[in-house]
């Protein structure tokens, strides 16, 4: 049976963050993180049960790809990861900004134990000034909202802003429905946006 998972981290997993940096700064700080493990496998052994065939593998490599794609260099506010997996194979999706974020992440994946094949349909966003002037405006919109801020209190924050051609999509976990409205209302107050899509999840209690 497939299994999915968008890259999101909880809206409850906060660490100072103190100032909003420029879209530089953001990616380099991004690049610096180095994220704690939150699956079973250590030293680079595969646990007891978790080899491909077992019952349990793919839950494993569930928790596995995720782990390995919050470490890959350069993954940011401004991307969303996301991926499938269907037994030993993995499918990557998602919209990234810069293209070695998706060669990055292809290879982090392949080299986890047992995996045999990974489709990479990551797709690469393109190269815009206009765009990037977006993702600045809309970090400042939502992440200086002061019932929003505390969602930019991690090493990727929980609201991923994604912005292709001049439209908005809001990406993530918020804690309520109350927070998601927010955020979608502040998106919409970029001027030179065309369209926003608000697309984010409400964590369940």
């Amino acid at each position: 049976m497939a299994s999915s998972m968008a890259l999101h981290p909880s809206s409850g997993d906060s660490r100072s963050n103190p100032k909003i940096p420029s879209l530089r700064a953001l990616l380099v700080t991004t690049a610096l993180v180095v994220l704690p493990c939150i699956t079973c496998f250590a030293q680079g052994k595969v646990i007891r049960g978790s080899e491909p065939g077992s019952s349990n593998y793919e839950a494993w490599l569930t928790q596995e790809v995720r782990h390995q794609l919050l470490e890959v260099p350069w993954y940011s506010v401004f991307d969303n990861l996301a991926f499938q997996v269907n037994g030993t194979e993995v499918t990557l999706l998602g919209q990234v900004v810069n293209p070695t974020l998706k060669t990055d992440a292809e290879t982090a994946v392949k080299g986890i134990e047992g995996v045999t094949k990974v489709n990479n349909n990551i797709e690469v966003l393109p190269a815009s000034p206009m765009d990037d002037q977006i993702r600045r405006a809309e970090y400042h919109a939502i992440y200086g909202d002061p019932a929003l801020y505390r969602y930019s209190m991690g090493a990727v924050p929980s609201i991923h802003i994604i912005v292709k051609n001049g439209h908005v999509t809001l990406l993530g976990v918020v804690g309520n429905e109350m927070d998601k409205n927010v955020a979608g209302v502040r998106a919409m107050t970029v001027s030179n946006a065309f369209s926003v899509q608000n697309d984010l999840r409400v964590e369940k209690s």
